[in-house]
């Protein structure tokens, strides 16, 4: 079950990372050209990225690597570190920020303040995605 998981949540993640790109470059596209905002590619991004938090909490809950590795000795090694600590922390900022930035664009009536807030709270998602995937371990690439 736990390699199924893994392979889910990999898969999950290009998902993510294309659904993330396309919204942005959409929303790019909408601000740039002063047309409307466009809430359901917004939600594309939005649904993804929770779809991915839900697989990953359940996977951190599954893991070796997850709860259960919260020690000392496991601050000193990098890897460890990463799989406990950063990347669902990180993971868990980005999503929060989606969802503000979709949750904030919603109320806006003017459509280029909504376009520009999605971008922003997208671009600075993705960024934080981006940061903290383990490319070295990620199971898509190996």
């Amino acid at each position: 079950m736990l390699t199924g998981m893994k392979h889910l949540h990999s898969t999950l993640a290009i998902i993510l990372l294309l659904a993330l790109v396309v919204t942005i470059i959409i929303t790019w596209v909408n601000y740039a050209s002063n047309k409307p905002y466009n809430r359901k590619i917004a939600l594309l991004g939005l649904i993804s990225a929770h779809l991915q938090l839900v697989i990953g909490l359940v996977l951190y809950f599954i893991s070796p690597l997850g709860l259960k590795s919260f020690s000392g000795e496991n601050m000193g090694n990098s890897l460890s570190r990463l799989y406990f600590l950063e990347h669902p922390l990180m993971m868990v900022l980005a999503i929060v920020l989606i969802t503000v930035g979709y949750s904030k664009a919603k109320k806006l009536e003017d459509s280029q303040k909504a376009n520009r807030t999605v971008l922003i709270f997208y671009i600075i998602g993705l960024i934080f995605v981006l940061s903290r995937i383990p490319w070295s371990t990620w199971s898509i690439l190996n």
